[in-house]
């Protein structure tokens, strides 16, 4: 799973694939809903593959989250409302996929927006069990 071209665009509600970069900035195509639309270099903008998710022990990477969040689902969205869970339900379930996550620093709004993220990437074909080329690639040198 290659998650470098998978943006989040802060103020904007979606997460977005990185279609082509310009002078100014980039084209994105929401995940969402298809729709294309310009971000600058004046947006904060980051990659997914930049993200991860602080636990008792260090932080682990969303992309391991995400795919956690795979197997539990077998591949499957998530079959409860997210955005009408409540607290408990959220913290209850994200605890199941990630038992070390760090209570004080992880909220539900976090879990919420991982949990929608999952969903629109599971939906558009993007979550997958497979390593990041350049993970292989960095394993294959240590060897």
């Amino acid at each position: 799973m290659d998650l470098s071209k998978i943006l989040v665009v802060s103020g904007k509600p979606d997460i977005y694939e990185l279609v082509s970069q310009t002078k100014s900035g980039a084209i994105v195509e929401s995940l969402a809903d298809k729709k294309r639309c310009p971000v600058f270099k004046t947006d904060r903008i980051s990659s997914l593959n930049e993200i991860s998710i602080f636990t008792t022990e260090k932080e682990k990477p969303l992309i391991e989250v995400l795919q956690d969040i795979f197997r539990k689902e077998e591949g499957k969205n998530i079959a409860f409302d997210i955005r009408k869970s409540s607290n408990a339900d959220l913290f209850a379930y994200f605890k199941e996929v990630l038992p070390n996550y760090d209570t004080e620093h992880v909220h539900a709004s976090d879990i919420k927006k991982v949990l929608l993220w999952y969903n629109l990437l599971n939906n558009a074909g993007k979550v997958d069990l497979e390593e990041p080329e350049t993970e292989k690639t960095e394993e294959g040198k240590k060897e």
